[in-house]
């Protein structure tokens, strides 16, 4: 380990990211982000850059700009969460959190569209992702040109790079030395792992399948205002402590400070356009029941891999009678997810999965195409740790009823889960289209997906899972479960080089729209095996860089706003420098 290494590792709950004061603003008292100072901008000033969603893409871009003197508004369509007033430790207690409002699929493989993989509420899926912050390989970056499939992105992971190592920094990550792909260390230790990952690394290492602690986006050690991980098991309902990162905690407060408003409960129902020029003009939203238009110099969306195609299909006109940005009918199409069955196996042991971080263990030893395997590509194993009612779920999508799940129920504690993430490809018959006989609340289209896979994604799901099965059997395990699911949605504005076949170029701006931008998963032309939040913050850190240096054609960072008053501003929270 290098003397700079050892450093930061000792130094870690004092240590400041640079030009990122967030875990520093939330107050030592409670979890809420304060904001008492935050600016608040009249609908009629023309802001220089309107973000629609405050996720992962959003609340990221949002921190990058104002920290630049840009005047930024975030339209958020859930609300301001309040960890201590919203989030309880209960897994039905945590519906609120997810997407749920009603959207069509199809297709012959369709995606369940819900809670593992739509957030709601600033902060977006984040706030309820389990916390794993792999980074993306180089060879994610040249699938075509590497393994002839699936599409080679516009700009290469060394551009990346340098964001990776800043936000590894700002949330913090914590784990072991990774030894695949770009081969690095993170800021925090690793975390201590529960008995049922000791079993199934042991299982793992009995066939030459190495797994390393880790990375997990959860403070190892108090980090600023925010507390060490207590290892209360409820991260895919909300961290209530904030020991687990997300845009919430990791990147709005000091957006807040320097001036961003975060406008919750607005739902943004079309991006508008100035017929003549072709450029936008802001977006009109609902709040409290009422329609308003908020002016902007530049539109960036980060509403996902869903609702961003959708904003922007129904965001219609003469100019664009298919939707925004649509010309070439790529808005919506090569939308992804994963392949991410999960295998439990039952021990004579109690395993207690609850305990801890659902993240514990990983490998991605499988990442990379090996010709061996008869498929491209390949999958990462991670370990998850559903909690009661999902773990029923599994049992009953065996056909266990009555007395033989209560059976299974009280076997709880002695088992254990991994699960799977496989790399499924890239198909332009994967869509998201609007459905234009069946609206939402407010009189909108909903979205519609549909989703088959190709032979080459059964393939890697099938293998994939015997992998896990030969560990659990490795283990000792005594019986398993095998559920079938999805995960982490990506795709469906595409970022490339040739506007016959992507929605924008390689600094997300839209083709045929000089002011819009797309700053989130959509951009995303593969999915990769590893979890994409972190890569879909750097793409918005990325994004923010290349802003910065004047590149819309219209923002200006020097203009004074004319905004609504600030409230006083309290005295400064003590900093507890851990």
């Amino acid at each position: 380990m290098s003397r700079r290494h050892e450093l930061r590792t000792l130094l870690r709950g004092a240590l400041r990211p640079p030009e990122n004061d967030s875990a520093f603003l939330l107050d030592v008292h409670r979890r809420a982000v304060p904001q008492e100072r935050m600016a608040r901008y009249d609908d009629s000033f023309s802001v220089d850059l309107l973000i629609v969603g405050a996720g992962a893409g959003g609340g990221t871009l949002a921190q990058r700009l104002a920290r630049r003197g840009w005047k930024v508004v975030v339209l958020e369509s859930g609300p301001f969460w309040d960890p201590d007033e919203d989030w309880v430790s209960d897994e039905a207690g945590s519906h609120r959190l997810y997407w749920t409002e009603p959207r069509v699929i199809g297709g012959t493989d369709p995606v369940e569209l819900g809670k593992n993989n739509s957030g709601h509420g600033v902060g977006g899926s984040m706030v309820h992702y389990a916390g794993y912050c792999p980074r993306f390989h180089p060879s994610d970056f040249e699938v075509r040109t590497r393994d002839g499939v699936g599409e080679d992105w516009p700009i290469s992971y060394y551009d990346l790079r340098p964001h990776y190592e800043r936000l590894e920094l700002e949330l913090p990550v914590s784990g072991e030395y990774w030894p695949w792909g770009d081969p690095h260390r993170y800021p925090h230790t690793p975390h201590p792992i529960a008995g049922g990952a000791d079993a199934a690394r042991a299982g793992a290492r009995q066939l030459g399948i190495e797994m390393r602690v880790g990375p997990v986006g959860i403070t190892n050690g108090a980090f600023g205002n925010r507390p060490h991980c207590i290892y209360r098991g409820y991260c895919l309902q909300g961290c209530k402590v904030n020991a687990k990162a997300s845009p919430l905690v990791t990147h709005i407060p000091d957006a807040i400070e320097h001036g961003a408003e975060i406008r919750a409960d607005c739902m943004v129902t079309r991006v508008e356009i100035d017929e003549s020029s072709g450029r936008v003009t802001g977006v009109r939203y609902i709040h409290d029941g009422t329609e308003r238009f908020q002016r902007a110099d530049a539109v960036a969306v980060a509403g996902y891999s869903i609702e961003t195609p959708r904003l922007l299909l129904n965001s219609t006109s003469r100019r664009f009678p298919h939707g925004l940005a649509n010309d070439n009918d790529q808005v919506g199409r090569c939308v992804m997810v994963q392949g991410a069955p999960q295998v439990s196996g039952r021990f004579p042991d109690e395993m207690r999965m609850y305990k801890a971080p659902p993240p514990e263990i990983c490998s991605e030893q499988f990442y990379e195409t090996d010709e061996r395997r008869g498929f491209a590509r390949g999958f990462a194993i991670q370990t998850v740790g559903p909690l009661p009612i999902e773990h029923a779920q599994h049992v009953l999508g065996h056909g266990h009823w009555g007395a033989a799940l209560r059976e299974y129920m009280r076997d709880y504690n002695h088992w254990y889960t991994l699960g799977i993430l496989s790399e499924l490809l890239p198909l332009p018959e994967n869509r998201v289209t609007v459905a234009a006989d069946f609206t939402d609340q407010n009189g909108v289209p909903v979205a519609r997906m549909d989703y088959s896979q190709c032979e080459n994604d059964r393939k890697n799901i099938a293998y994939a899972k015997q992998t896990l099965h030969n560990i659990f059997a490795a283990a000792g395990a005594q019986d398993v479960l095998v559920t079938e699911r999805y995960a982490h949605l990506v795709g469906g504005c595409r970022m490339g080089s040739d506007p016959e076949r992507s929605v924008v170029d390689a600094d997300h701006r839209a083709w045929s729209v000089p002011n819009l931008f797309i700053a989130d998963g959509s951009v995303m032309p593969t999915q990769g095996s590893a979890n994409p939040a972190l890569t879909i913050m750097a793409l918005a850190s990325r994004l923010a860089e290349r802003l910065a240096l004047k590149r819309t054609g219209g923002a200006s960072a020097t203009r004074r706003p004319r905004r609504l008053r600030r409230g006083p501003r309290p005295a400064p929270s003590p900093v507890d420098a851990g």
